[in-house]
């Protein structure tokens, strides 16, 4: 299964021919459906969908078709209805336009807020037609169905991108990972070394007022304790393992977004103490490095549904 991208748009619109009627599920021969989908990151499934009121009875089927397929992101479902020819338009009748005219400043009077009717109303109302309501629930399906495919095609190639990115963090991460075992044994034998001669000079400032047996136990028991206090190998099996993991999901696809969110926090609490244990500059540079790249893998897993 492909890893999706939380962004996205697609569009299609659906010309309805001619020779049809209203008994056949479609729609006028003179209207045109059209249908747009876009998508955004977020934390969960924020669906939203601006329909006319032709349309609006078919809310719920568009909503069940979109939750069927998309997780995660703030999605925008848009459909709307126009006139495929101008010369199709209806004629309009002139006593009702007047008839609507006069209720509409009825109602004004008794209700001064009350909004104006718009173009489309009176179209509507002033035809003087009474054709039954055409049936759009066929054709806004199809699109839906297209315009879902679309979108999902867009947000696998955009996902795809993605992944490779993050494959190439996580190839940089294990290799500042290794570079950084090394270091630890030569601090603790260079720290050890100091200590010892330390404990050399201590030893001629202060001839018989300690035995030697005791002042180099003491000298080994804190080069001990350093290199306690600078081991790094637990982190760096940890930061490892949250690697394989988060490769494993990339190769695995499909809702993995949150899981990696909560990866890059792991790897960032890794990457922190990596840093507050070090003891050399080469160490430091090391930890910076690691929370570049785990700050660029974060970014981007905010995008992956």
């Amino acid at each position: 299964m492909p890893v999706y991208s939380m962004t996205g748009y697609a569009s299609a619109q659906l010309g309805t021919p001619q020779g049809h009627t209203a008994t056949e599920s479609v729609a006028s021969p003179s209207r045109r459906l059209g249908l747009e989908i876009r998508s955004v990151n977020s934390r969960f499934l924020d669906l939203s969908l601006r329909l006319p009121d032709e349309l609006r009875a078919l809310e719920p089927v568009l909503r069940t078709l979109v939750t069927q397929k998309i997780k995660r992101g703030k999605v925008e479902v848009r459909a709307w209805l126009e006139q495929a020819d101008a010369s199709a338009l209806p004629d309009i009748n002139p006593r009702l336009v007047q008839r609507l005219s006069s209720l509409q400043d009825t109602v004004q009077a008794w209700l001064p807020q009350a909004r104006p009717l718009s173009v489309a109303e009176v179209l509507r109302f002033s035809t003087g037609t009474s054709a039954a309501p055409e049936d759009w629930s066929g054709p806004i399906t199809a699109l839906a169905h297209q315009s879902l495919d679309a979108l999902l095609q867009a947000r696998a190639q955009e996902g795809t991108r993605l992944a490779t990115m993050l494959h190439e963090r996580v190839s940089q991460l294990r290799t500042l990972a290794l570079q950084s075992v090394p270091l630890v044994p030569r601090l603790v034998e260079q720290q050890r070394q100091r200590f010892m001669e330390r404990w050399k000079e201590a030893m001629g400032l202060a001839e018989g007022s300690a035995t030697p047996e005791a002042a180099q136990d003491r000298a080994l028991s804190e080069a001990t304790a350093f290199a306690i206090r600078i081991d790094v190998a637990e982190e760096v099996t940890r930061l490892q393992s949250h690697l394989d993991e988060i490769e494993r999901l990339l190769h695995q696809g499909g809702d993995i977004g949150k899981r990696l969110d909560f990866l890059i926090q792991e790897l960032h609490r890794e990457a922190n103490t990596l840093g507050s244990k070090s003891a050399a500059l080469e160490l430091t540079r090391i930890s910076v490095d690691m929370k570049v790249l785990i700050e660029q893998m974060r970014e981007q897993v905010q995008n992956i549904e």
